[in-house]
C-alpha cells in the first residue's frame, strides 16, 4: 500500500522533499531557524528568566512561550540576524507580565483568602468581636438598628 506523500505528517525538523511549495520550505527554514537558536540559546535565556521571576519552572515556562512567538513571527522580523534580541526582549517582557500578575494577585489575596485560620491571635479577635457583641446588645433598639444599617450600606 503506498501512502501520498500529502498524508504524511511531519514534525518541525522533519526534511520535505524537492518539489514541494515555496511557502513551506519557508515554514521549513523558520522552524529549523528557530529549533538551531533555541538549542544554542535555551539555557542561557532560561537562566535570564530564573534571575528575573526567581522561579525555574516559571522561567521555563516564560522561555518556552517566547520562542513560540518567535517562532510565530518568523516572517515577519526585519532583521533576521537580531532574532537571538527579540527572544531576549520577548524574555524580559513575559518575565515583566508575570511579576505584575503577581503584584496584583498579592493585592488582592486577603479578599480571595478568606478569614485566617484559628490561632493566638483568632482567640484575641474572638475576644473583641464577643465584647463588641455585648456592647451592640447594651445599646438601645433604635441606636442597634441605626449602626446595623449604616455597616450593611456601608
Amino acid at each position: 500500500m503506498e501512502t501520498d506523500s500529502a498524508d504524511v505528517i511531519r514534525g518541525p525538523g522533519t526534511p520535505l522533499d524537492r518539489g514541494t511549495h515555496p511557502a513551506t520550505s519557508r515554514a521549513a527554514d523558520s522552524a529549523r531557524s528557530v529549533t538551531e537558536l533555541f538549542t544554542e540559546h535555551h539555557l542561557g535565556l532560561v537562566r535570564l528568566a530564573v534571575l528575573m521571576v526567581g522561579d525555574l519552572a516559571t522561567a521555563e515556562d516564560v522561555v518556552q512561550d517566547a520562542f513560540e512567538q518567535l517562532h510565530r513571527r518568523w516572517r515577519t522580523l526585519r532583521q533576521q540576524s537580531s532574532v537571538l534580541d527579540y527572544a531576549r526582549s520577548a524574555v524580559l517582557n513575559g518575565c515583566r507580565s508575570v511579576l505584575r500578575r503577581r503584584l496584583v494577585a498579592r493585592r488582592h489575596e486577603g479578599r480571595i483568602a478568606g478569614p485566617a485560620p484559628y490561632g493566638t491571635d483568632a482567640a484575641v479577635a474572638l475576644e473583641q468581636r464577643t465584647e463588641l457583641i455585648d456592647a451592640f446588645r447594651s445599646l438601645p433598639r433604635r441606636q442597634r438598628e441605626v449602626l446595623a444599617l449604616r455597616y450593611y450600606l456601608e
